[in-house]
């Protein structure tokens, strides 16, 4: 079952010059599929995650989630879709530092005005799988980046979204950290079946994933598949990034 398709996706930014992010994009993710998209910085990653969380509209082309296109929805309507459909995490989390740990895992549900009890129900149950019980009366600035990145995984997923985008989660985070986030990832994957993109520098990050696609200068430019060792994929990636070029910075330090 199909639950992500891009067709012809394309975004210019507008300005005394134009720029082309993104040229001509497709393809498609089918539900339960764990996908990275990497690239050299300025590639477009970022820019196609954008369209596909409905952050900004694409010039041409369309985007389908479950054989909707969000962008064609009302204001409110898009906000209701992003709400129920999509889960965000971000490089920097985006907590807010006046509320609690546990307030910030319900935030989801909150807007949905969904009742008290069952908020901290879900909140105590997520936080049971992620390892964060301990941390949930205290303030984000209180606890270590990982665990402020699962926190973000939690209220990510707390609503239970078809679709989680991931936009470098590890980025702010040491190795141990980071491999604590895509374990972490990779098990809601497997266990609750949620889709997951992620955009990510990181190649030990990407290897978790079931495959990956690489975009050069706003275009597609090749797909590899995991197959059975994390370890070969890695080194594909690896290999594949090196094809690609761009400064060394762009690809993050190498860990397994």
């Amino acid at each position: 079952m199909e639950l992500l398709r891009t067709t012809h996706l394309g975004k210019i930014y507008g300005g005394q010059v134009t720029q082309q992010a993104l040229g001509d994009i497709s393809f498609s993710v089918e539900k339960g599929e764990f996908v990275g998209i990497m690239g050299p910085s300025g590639s477009g990653k970022t820019t196609l995650l954008q369209l596909i969380a409905t952050i900004d509209k694409p010039t041409s082309g369309e985007v389908l989630i479950d054989g909707q296109n969000p962008h064609l929805l009302s204001h409110n309507e898009l906000a209701q879709f992003r709400r129920q459909q999509l889960g965000f995490i971000f490089q920097d989390f985006n907590l807010l530092s006046t509320l609690t740990i546990l307030e910030n895992i319900v935030l989801p549900l909150t807007l949905e005005g969904a009742k008290v009890s069952t908020m901290v129900e879900k909140a105590h149950a997520i936080a049971d799988k992620l390892g964060i019980t301990a941390i949930l009366e205290k303030r984000p600035y209180e606890v270590s980046g990982g665990q402020a990145q699962r926190t973000a995984i939690a209220r990510a997923i707390i609503h239970e979204p078809k679709l989680l985008l991931a936009d470098e989660p590890t980025g702010n985070l040491d190795s141990k950290s980071s491999l604590d986030v895509m374990e972490t990832l990779t098990a809601i994957n497997q266990a609750d079946g949620t889709t997951l993109l992620l955009v990510t520098h990181d190649a030990v990050a990407a290897s978790y994933c079931h495959r990956v696609l690489f975009i050069k200068d706003g275009e597609l430019y090749n797909e590899i598949h995991r197959g059975d060792s994390r370890q070969a994929f890695f080194q594909k990636i690896i290999d594949m990034l090196s094809l690609l070029g761009g400064n060394a910075h762009d690809l993050s330090t190498i860990r397994v």
